[in-house]
Formats: C-alpha cells, structure tokens, sequence
C-alpha cells in the first residue's frame, strides 16, 4: 500500500487535499500529519498551503518540518500546492523571506501596472479564479491532462525560477507567470488540483502512480 504524507503546518484547506487523494487512490494510505518522523517514513508528499508566506516559513519552522520537507524534496515524490510551490525558491518578496532554497529563484508579486485585461479593464489581486495552463512539454503528471486545460488559482504572488527548464506550466493573468514546476522527484503547482473538478483529480491521479 502506498502511503503519502499530507504536511501540516497549519495553512490552508489540507482535508480536501486529502479527501481527493483518497478519492483517485483509494487504495492508498493517507495521514495528515505535522510530524517529521510520519513525513520521512511515507512513501510519498504533499506540501499543500495557503496565505502569507512569512507566516508559512514560521509554522513550518515552529513545527520542526524544515528538514523533514526539504528531504522529502530531495528523496521521495513531492507535489507542491499553492505555497508548497513558492517556499521551494530561494526568496519571497512577500514579507522578503527566504524559502527553502531548493530551487533557485524567487516569489514576485504581480505587477500592478501589468494588471490589465485584453479589454482595457483592471485585473484584480489576488488572483482568483479558474484560468488555463499552458503545459511546457510532457510529463507523467501532465498525462491526459489536456493542455490549457482549467485550473483553480488563489494567489498574490508567482514564482520566477532562475532555471527555465524547470518550467512546466504558464499562465497568463495580466502578465504571463510560472504556475507549475518539475525537476527530478518535484511537481509543484500555483493552483489548487483539489479544487480544480476533473482536471486536478486527473493531476492528483498521475501523481500517487508517478515514479519519478
């Protein structure tokens, strides 16, 4: 039985998280955890997340998780959501906190003079709603997910990674952005796939069967 680990550090809406990976792998253990101990003994993580992101980097520190996401990043399949996506990079303009520098780049506000829509209305931050993904190549996580398919976004800031080859997904909202990331054992995501109807089960699906 495959068991994944669902970290909490106290942010964000982890039991629908959980509920859609029970859903597409039922046959999976799940645990909800903010132990470091259950996060380094499970065969898979999931780093999901809401919020600021200082107040992210604190409860993960607070709660001991640090290292235990940071090896799990390195070792073991890792799907990032939302936060669990921006604390990957080195530093965030949010609060200007560093991440856990796994990956190089930073976290970036959107612009607000970019913030126009084709029609010459205003775009609103955050960024809130469903928007497409543009996937940049195959992927096992991407599989018989369409491209540009729809996903549920949440969010003020973007991810801007030094190395452009760890892009897979862009999006457009006043300005295009990174809205999803793989490199090795790591897929991370901007938008919510538990939020995202068939799309994000899909993705969620792909995952717990990837063998990185």
């Amino acid at each position: 039985m495959t068991s994944v680990a669902v970290v909490d550090y106290g942010m964000g809406n982890l039991r629908s998280v959980a509920k859609a990976i029970e859903h597409v792998a039922p046959q999976a253990s799940v645990l909800v955890t903010s132990d470091p101990r259950e996060v380094a003994a499970a065969a898979r993580v999931v780093v999901p997340g809401q919020g600021a992101m200082p107040d992210c980097m604190r409860e993960l520190d607070a709660r001991g998780l640090r290292e235990a996401v940071i090896r799990a990043a390195r070792e073991k399949p890792f799907l990032g959501i939302c936060i669990g996506l921006q604390m990957l990079f080195d530093l965030s303009e949010e609060g200007n906190v560093g991440g856990l520098g796994i990956l190089r780049g930073r976290v970036r506000l959107f612009p607000r003079q970019a913030m126009v829509a084709a029609d010459g209305s205003r775009l609103k931050v955050p960024h809130m709603g469903w928007n497409e993904v543009a996937q940049a190549g195959a992927h096992a996580v991407w599989a018989d997910v369409p491209d540009g398919a729809r996903f549920y976004f949440v969010h003020s800031y973007f991810v801007d990674p030094a190395d452009r080859s760890v892009v897979a997904g862009t999006t457009v909202y006043g300005v295009p952005f990174t809205s999803a990331v793989a490199h090795a054992n790591i897929f991370a995501v901007q938008f919510h796939p538990e939020k995202s109807a068939q799309a994000g089960l899909t993705l969620l699906r792909n995952f717990m069967h990837w063998n990185p």
